[in-house]
């Protein structure tokens, strides 16, 4: 699918969508319970259907009603044998491959697009001494098979935030307690704080220590109701569609919420945006902006829309700490950088970091390069952009935020599919 997008400032009120990251936690969680939860305001995009999916393979009744969810846990690890296609959703395979092996479900691992090619290692190298046989070439199809005992567990924190989350949800179902030490400093941990968040939502108890974590086994997930948060990752693209020169306004969002990405918040107000949140509504304004020097070392999902908006701040942005980009849905600094030179931005990139000179953007054809964020940073780019532009493969957005497209057509944009 393409998208044509003329320029056009985007104004209005809208709901921030359901945050991804709380979903995908809330649902496994729900799944582990002994007994019928409820998940309400969730957004079935490709990635929490992978993850729905993943956890019906295991043996969890999951019925779909509206915008909510209804989860029977009672069966699960029941079978002896799942197949769990991932999708695209690195959260899917790292969340479920340690569940699958508390829980003594032998099972076979698979994906498309790039995830098959994205690290496996710290499994491969970290489940064999607990109980469980990895077979893998270094990516997917992994199998895996045993059970998973617990102990004293060594996991680098620099890979992905997701292998600690993944471990932490599972540790719990086993009999005895277990450590999680980190070989390396921690990245994206204000992940981890959200995932030890809806774990104790749900009832579940951890304790972090300096270099790690503590988890208490025979613990037991409880049945409760739960309502997802909005989602700070893809609200950005509207902060940032308003600090370009519009004005929105977002309701749904929590200020205080443990999302990482809660930091597009003070970002854009650093660009020179005018941003508030009052009574609940963020408002997000047009400003004089100007170039920021950021590491984004625990907000890496922000990289895309910080790198749309820096091509129209005064001077140089600096985007450091950035190296994990390279392995996420596609090689995100690389894509970002291409795709500002077709709109005539001066940009320049090493192995960890964007240096880019903003100016007047020009409207062009842009890649999606298969990548959601890629497609709704340069969506945003584009409305603000001189002349118009095409955002090739913009289906990419079904993996986190399938109606995008139609959320920006409500505040104005000039959006049409080709």
């Amino acid at each position: 699918m393409n998208i044509t997008l003329s320029p056009g400032a985007l104004t209005g009120t809208t709901a921030a969508p359901p945050s991804k990251s709380v979903s995908h936690r809330a649902v496994i969680c729900a799944s582990l319970a002994g007994g019928v939860s409820q998940i309400h305001n969730i957004d079935l995009s490709d990635d929490i259907l992978a993850t729905v999916n993943g956890l019906r393979a295991l043996g969890a009744k999951i019925t779909e009603f509206g915008d909510s969810l209804l989860v029977d846990g009672g069966e699960i690890f029941r079978r002896s044998h799942a197949e769990i296609d991932c999708g695209e959703s690195g959260s899917t395979l790292r969340f479920l491959v340690p569940l699958a092996a508390a829980g003594g479900v032998n099972s076979r691992f698979c994906g498309r697009g790039r995830l098959p090619e994205r690290p496996l290692s710290v499994f491969a190298n970290l489940l064999p001494k607990h109980g469980v046989a990895c077979r893998t070439e270094g990516g997917l199809p992994l199998e895996i098979a045993g059970n998973l005992t617990p102990g004293r567990f060594f996991v680098p924190g620099n890979v992905s935030s997701q292998f600690i989350s993944g471990l932490l949800m599972a540790l719990p179902l086993l009999d005895v307690g277990s450590e999680i030490f980190l070989t390396t400093h921690l990245e994206s941990k204000p992940y981890v704080d959200l995932t030890a968040e809806v774990m104790s939502a749900y009832g579940i108890r951890l304790e972090e220590f300096k270099s790690g974590y503590k988890i208490r086994g025979g613990q037991a997930y409880n049945v409760r109701r739960f309502t997802v948060e909005g989602d700070w990752s893809n609200a950005a693209f509207f902060i940032a569609a308003g600090v370009l020169g519009g004005s929105i306004s977002l309701t749904g969002l929590n200020s205080r919420s443990l999302q990482g990405d809660r930091a597009a918040f003070a970002v854009f107000r650093e660009f020179g945006g005018e941003i508030s949140f009052q009574s609940g509504v963020l408002t997000a304004k047009g400003g004089e902006l100007r170039a920021l020097d950021v590491n984004v070392s625990q907000i890496p999902d922000l990289v895309p829309v910080i790198a749309a908006a820096a091509a129209f701040a005064a001077g140089e942005t600096v985007i450091r700490g950035a190296a994990r980009l390279r392995d996420k849905e596609s090689d995100r600094l690389a894509c970002c950088a291409e795709n500002l030179r077709r709109a005539g931005i001066e940009v320049s990139e090493d192995a960890d970091c964007l240096r880019i000179v903003g100016g007047k953007p020009k409207g062009a054809v842009f890649s999606g390069f298969g990548d959601h964020r890629i497609v709704m940073a340069f969506a945003v780019l584009a409305a603000y952009a001189e002349g118009d532009s095409v955002i090739e493969g913009a289906e990419a957005v079904r993996k986190s935020f399938p109606g995008f497209f139609e959320r920006i057509k409500e505040l104005g944009a000039n959006a049409v599919e080709k």
